[in-house]
């Protein structure tokens, strides 16, 4: 990982070709918790779904397929943002 500035703010670099972006969390929470969300697999008594979470980390919901989650998002009004 290489530490550069650029414009006076300390940039880190992967050095990983073609990586995708990578959100940190507290990027995650600037971009706002009521219009951000993501979704997480998980486990509920046993039984695989998808939990939404508020870009703070906040849960919010659990449904069973991740179309379902993303649907719901969608209607809500916010934008689904992938993890890696």
């Amino acid at each position: 990982m290489r530490v550069t500035t650029q414009n006076g703010r300390v940039v880190l670099h992967n050095d990983v070709v073609n990586a995708a972006p990578v959100i940190s969390t507290s990027e995650l929470r600037g971009l706002g918790m009521e219009s951000v969300a993501y979704i997480r697999a998980v486990e509920v008594e046993g039984e695989a779904g998808f939990a939404i979470h508020a870009a703070d980390g906040t849960p919010m919901a659990v449904t069973e397929d991740r179309e379902t989650a993303i649907n719901a998002i969608l209607q809500h009004e916010m934008m689904p943002v992938p993890l890696h």
